[in-house]
């Protein structure tokens, strides 16, 4: 598994693999590496002749200074899962300057109303940042294919809008959320939770399959009062937001029409962690 630490020597090395024909799977992280970022890179094995990785912690994503702090850092022991998971053949450790030449200061985007939605409330600015760096990182790497989690539900939208829009050759690939064995959505801030607190959390995945089953038999109303009262019951966990909306438009609706299809998001704080998950309703 090679490793490059430069914009330059990533760019050379990869140009002289597409003169190769090779196709080029990508998926960027920013570190802290668990199962769900391996199966990203195990779906891009199955399509593309060369897996790429990226590691970056992006500050103009953070809205919150102390998060940005708090982010776990340990690249030493991401290269050794990347290279003992045998499905990366590179990895990207961009500098700051490689990313952000003109300074730390992210770009402006439309992503036709997808960025005021939801984590855009409460995040402001958050997209901005995603965009700017993704924005970068493809423009480098030149990816045939790319590769994002669909944890990240509302992120996977506004990239593949983001390609769109500015016309970039690459496609879009969202990639199952992928759980731990409680059924817990696999997160780097996981790590941030006591053993009591990640058993607890299960409670997340087991409110969005009530919510599923609840889906076209009761009204929406209905099902935010029980996901609310569920919440209220759960010492240490404070619900920021839930949330059933379109799942083209990521417009939340309080009414199901049958031509539609939706996504329940929930949002929840255990004590100071952010964890995030959401669940196509069938």
């Amino acid at each position: 598994m090679k490793i490059f630490r430069d914009k330059k020597t990533l760019t050379d090395y990869l140009e002289r693999q597409k003169e190769m024909g090779k196709k080029i799977g990508f998926a960027p992280t920013m570190g802290a590496l668990h199962q769900g970022h391996l199966s990203l890179y195990e779906e891009a094995e199955k399509e593309n002749d060369l897996v790429i990785s990226s590691i970056f912690v992006n500050p103009t994503q953070f809205n919150n200074p102390i998060d940005l702090e708090k982010y776990p850092r340990n690249v030493e022991r991401d290269l050794k899962l990347l290279e003992q998971s045998g499905f990366v053949d590179a990895v990207y450790l961009p500098q700051v300057e490689d990313l952000y030449p003109e300074g730390l200061k992210s770009k402006s985007y439309d992503f036709d109303g997808l960025e005021n939605e939801m984590e855009g409330k409460f995040r402001p600015g958050h997209f901005d940042g995603v965009g700017t760096v993704v924005e970068e990182l493809l423009r480098q790497v030149k990816p045939d294919h790319a590769y994002f989690g669909e944890k990240d539900y509302q992120q996977l939208a506004i990239i593949a809008k983001l390609t769109e829009k500015l016309k970039l050759p690459v496609k879009i690939n969202g990639v199952p959320i992928f759980r731990e064995k409680s059924g817990l959505a696999m997160s780097s801030r996981n790590e941030r939770l006591t053993p009591t607190q990640r058993e607890a959390s299960k409670i997340i995945h087991e409110t969005l399959i009530k919510v599923n089953e609840w889906f076209r038999i009761i009204t929406v109303p209905e099902i935010n009062k029980r996901v609310k009262e569920i919440f209220e019951d759960q010492r240490g966990m404070t619900l920021e937001y839930f949330e059933i909306a379109d799942e083209k438009t990521l417009k939340e609706t309080d009414f199901f029409y049958k031509d539609k299809d939706y996504r329940a998001f929930i949002v929840v704080f255990v004590d100071d962690v952010r964890l995030i998950d959401n669940m196509h309703l069938d």
